[in-house]
C-alpha cells in the first residue's frame, strides 16, 4: 500500500545538481540543510527542517574530495538520527573506498567494509548505491542495501547508437569485469571479448592479450569506473591494433583523476560515455569525447519505491 507518511530528500555538497534533478523527477523540493566549515576545516551541519518521524534520504556521492564528502554524509546521518527521523536512507550514487574490498596482500585494509560500518554507526538505516566496484560489498552491510545498475540507461543508449548487433562486440577491459560485459552482450545479442591485463602496481596497467574477435566490428568497452583512464585507453589501443572499426566506452562513474582527461583526448576512443553519479570537472566538461547520461529516473524511482515499500526489481531490467 502507498505510504501516507511524508518523506524528505537532502543533499550534501558532492553532487547537488543530480540531487536537484532527482527531486524534480519526484516533483518535490530539495529539503534544506546547511553544511559549512568551522575555521579549522571541521564540517558543520544543521538540518533546517523538521524530520521527526519521517523517512529521510541523503543523496551524496563519496567522490573527490572523497574524505570531505564521506564525512559530510556521516555527519548528516548523525544529525538526522538525533533529530528523530524514522528512517535514514543513504543514497550514494558513487560508493568510494570500494576498490579495497578484500585483502590482496598482507597487512592491507578492507576499506569497503570500514565505510559500511561507519555508515551504520552514523545512523543510516538503508544504503542505496549504483554499480559498486564488487557485488560482495552489498554483504558488508548489516542493514538493507539496494544495489542499482546503470545498465538500463546504457542499454537504451547503445541500442539507439548501434542498432545492428551483428557487427557489435562488448569488451571487458580486464578479467574482473567479464560478468558485467557478458550481461551486456547477452542483452544486446552481441559477441564478447576480454582484455587480459596485468597491473604491476596501483593506478597502472599493461595490456597483455585480447581474447575474442574484434576485427571490423564496433567495440564497446564496459567498466564500472574510470579513474586515471590507463586501463581504458590502453584497451582502446589494443582493440584498434586488432582491427576494431570503432571503439567507444561506457563507464558508470567518471572519477577522472590525474592524467585521465588528456589520456582520453589523445586515445583511440571515439567517445567515452559516463553517467552523472560523479560531477564532471571543467576540464572533463570541455572534453569533446566525453558524453554524460543521467541517472535521475533510476534514483528517483528507487527513492519513491523505498518510501512506499514497493519492489525495486523492475529497475534492474
Amino acid at each position: 500500500m502507498p505510504s501516507s507518511r511524508e518523506f524528505k530528500v537532502f543533499s550534501g555538497n558532492s553532487n547537488p545538481a543530480l540531487a536537484v534533478r532527482i527531486c524534480e523527477y519526484l516533483k518535490r523540493p530539495l529539503s534544506k540543510a546547511s553544511i559549512g566549515r568551522f575555521s579549522d576545516g571541521e564540517i558543520q551541519c544543521e538540518i533546517e527542517e523538521n524530520v521527526r518521524g519521517l523517512d529521510t534520504f541523503v543523496i551524496q556521492s563519496t567522490c573527490p574530495p572523497t574524505n570531505d564528502h564521506l564525512m559530510e554524509l556521516l555527519i548528516m546521518c548523525d544529525a538526522l538520527k538525533r533529530a528523530s527521523a524514522s528512517s535514514i536512507n543513504a543514497v550514494i550514487p558513487y560508493y568510494g573506498y570500494a576498490r579495497q574490498d578484500r585483502k590482496v596482500a598482507p597487512r592491507t585494509p578492507i576499506t569497503a567494509k570500514l565505510v559500511a560500518d561507519l555508515l551504520e554507526v552514523a545512523g543510516a538505516t538503508r544504503v542505496v548505491s549504483m554499480d559498486m566496484h564488487a557485488g560482495q560489498i552489498q554483504g558488508f552491510f548489516n542493514i538493507p542495501s539496494d544495489h542499482l545498475y546503470a545498465s538500463p540507461v546504457f542499454l537504451d543508449d547503445m541500442r539507439k547508437r548501434f542498432p545492428d548487433s551483428t557487427d557489435l562486440v562488448i569488451v571487458s577491459p580486464d578479467a574482473g569485469g567479464v560478468e558485467r560485459a557478458r550481461a551486456y552482450s547477452k542483452r544486446l545479442n552481441a559477441s564478447l571479448a576480454i582484455i587480459d591485463k596485468r597491473r604491476p602496481r596501483a593506478n597502472s596497467s599493461e595490456v597483455m592479450n585480447l581474447i575474442g574477435d574484434v576485427k571490423d566490428k564496433n567495440a564497446i568497452l564496459i567498466d564500472d569506473m574510470v579513474d586515471t583512464a590507463g586501463t581504458l585507453t590502453q584497451g582502446a589501443y589494443a582493440l584498434k591494433d586488432k582491427g576494431a572499426r570503432k571503439v567507444v566506452s561506457y563507464a558508470v562513474h567518471p572519477v577522472l583523476s590525474g592524467p585521465a582527461i588528456s589520456r582520453i583526448n589523445d586515445s583511440a576512443l571515439e567517445e567515452a560515455v559516463f553517467t552523472d553519479t560523479v560531477p564532471l570537472s571543467k576540464a572533463a566538461q570541455a572534453c569533446a569525447k566525453i558524453r554524460v547520461l543521467t541517472t535521475e529516473r533510476l534514483f528517483g524511482e528507487a527513492i519513491a519505491r523505498i518510501h512506499r515499500a514497493d519492489s525495486l526489481s523492475s529497475l534492474f531490467v
